[in-house]
């Protein structure tokens, strides 16, 4: 009799607690707070939050904790407690948040990936964003405007990314050569660095390419380090946008009207004072897009071939993918893998002190090289050697990906002068092709 009951006690048990409170991880960012709550299984919940004090109630359907509170590492600003109070219902598990100030939650489960089982995922976004990271915008300096460098550290927070065989994380990698491109980027007079990231929090895809635009970027360069299944391939890489994802992300842009007026090149402020026409919009957009890809592609070539000279490539020209942090129509955007974490002895490079500032040095090189052979008479880069700028600027080799168009576009002319000065019967130039670019 007594071992039916011990039995019955036990299912009961079982279906009382059908899953649990595992750990609870706290990323405080300059824009928000997240939360995750670790469970066994998928959670069903409630929230609610409360003022005077300002709470936020978890309630956790059928679910047992394994948690101590006194264990959970809590750095945010706006977390003051993490408690437990009495559910509303048996079998359930109420946890509190205690807070400086309101918030409007945004809560949502998550199912397992990668080394991360299930998970209830709390964002809690300061409204007072004075608290969040600044980022820095162009600089008037003698008249001249700074060169803007967006750096992106892949990954963070809840997203580990790529694990290496000795269980080292790509998101510390990325961070600590973003780190010391963004200290070198900050010593060259005319140029200075913003990191999407300052520290190891999550940064939504999409808010990349918005911080970027929010500091009047003039590059994004986005850092991370490549894995495969098999341990044996090594090398740096860089990757531009493919023209599928451009179309694509036009088509998404287009969709947009109230974002439109956020692009750079002043053509966001055409785009927002026509009539909604979208033709013309799609003009205007697609002109944008082109020069930002042709960019692209320049500016890897001159990375790659700086990198080229200190550290190993598995790819030696450019390779084209559809990644979210590279579809931005405005910003010349480049995803710049330092070598792979999945083989062993690069691993151990990735983790060295030296190799990580050689690629960085090696990045920064290349940055530098672009702009030097392609100045802007804006930038004070492009002051600092007038007379070989002014001598370089009059020629221009075509690249791959390049119009007419967009060669015009970059270097303040009309086509139909830069035709008539080349003698050109045609808008059709070819790869390789010098072209005479007159004074605007």
């Amino acid at each position: 009799m007594k071992s039916i009951v011990a039995l019955l006690c036990t299912l009961f048990s079982l279906g009382a607690w059908a899953n649990q409170l595992e750990s609870i991880r706290i990323w405080p960012s300059p824009d928000n707070t997240r939360i995750v709550l670790d469970m066994g299984a998928a959670p069903r919940f409630n929230y609610f939050t409360l003022s005077n004090p300002h709470r936020l109630v978890v309630d956790l359907s059928q679910t047992q904790n394994r948690v101590s509170f006194s264990e959970v590492q809590n750095n945010s600003e706006l977390i003051t407690r993490v408690r437990s109070s009495k559910a509303p219902e048996a079998g359930s598990y109420r946890l509190v948040f205690e807070l400086k100030a309101g918030v409007k939650p945004a809560v949502f489960p998550l199912t397992p990936a990668g080394d991360y089982g299930h998970r209830l995922v709390v964002d809690l976004p300061y409204e007072d964003q004075s608290r969040a990271s600044q980022p820095a915008v162009r600089n008037a300096v003698a008249g001249r405007d700074t060169i803007v460098i967006a750096i992106d550290p892949g990954h963070g927070g809840e997203d580990p990314g790529a694990i290496g065989p000795r269980k080292n994380r790509e998101k510390h990698i990325t961070l600590s050569v973003s780190r010391r491109l963004a200290e070198l980027i900050n010593k060259e007079p005319g140029m200075r660095a913003v990191l999407t990231r300052t520290g190891d929090y999550y940064v939504n895809l999409n808010k990349r390419s918005e911080i970027a635009r929010k500091a009047r970027a003039d590059l994004l360069l986005s850092i991370h380090a490549d894995s495969v299944a098999n341990a044996g391939p090594r090398g740096a890489s860089v990757w531009v946008l493919s023209s599928n994802r451009a179309n694509r992300e036009m088509a998404a842009w287009l969709e947009k009207q109230e974002r439109q007026s956020e692009l750079l090149g002043g053509v966001g402020e055409v785009i927002s004072q026509t009539d909604a026409n979208p033709y013309l919009t799609r003009t205007f957009l697609d002109l944008s897009m082109d020069k930002s890809r042709a960019d692209s592609y320049a500016i890897s070539e001159h990375i790659l071939a700086a990198m080229g000279k200190v550290v190993r490539l598995h790819k030696r020209k450019p390779e084209h993918a559809s990644l979210a942090v590279l579809k931005s129509p405005d910003i010349p955007s480049l995803l710049i893998e330092a070598g792979f974490i999945s083989n062993p002895q690069e691993e151990s490079l990735l983790l060295s002190a030296d190799h990580q500032q050689k690629v960085a040095q090696a990045v920064f090189n290349g940055i530098k090289s672009y702009y030097r052979e392609n100045p802007s008479s804006r930038t004070m880069v492009a002051s600092q050697d007038v007379g070989q700028a002014a001598l370089s600027a009059r020629k221009h080799t075509v690249k791959t990906g390049e119009s007419l168009s967009v060669i015009a576009q970059r270097y303040g002319v009309s086509v139909g002068l830069l035709k008539g000065h080349n003698r050109l019967q045609s808008d059709v130039v070819r790869v390789g092709q010098v072209l005479d670019i007159p004074s605007s």
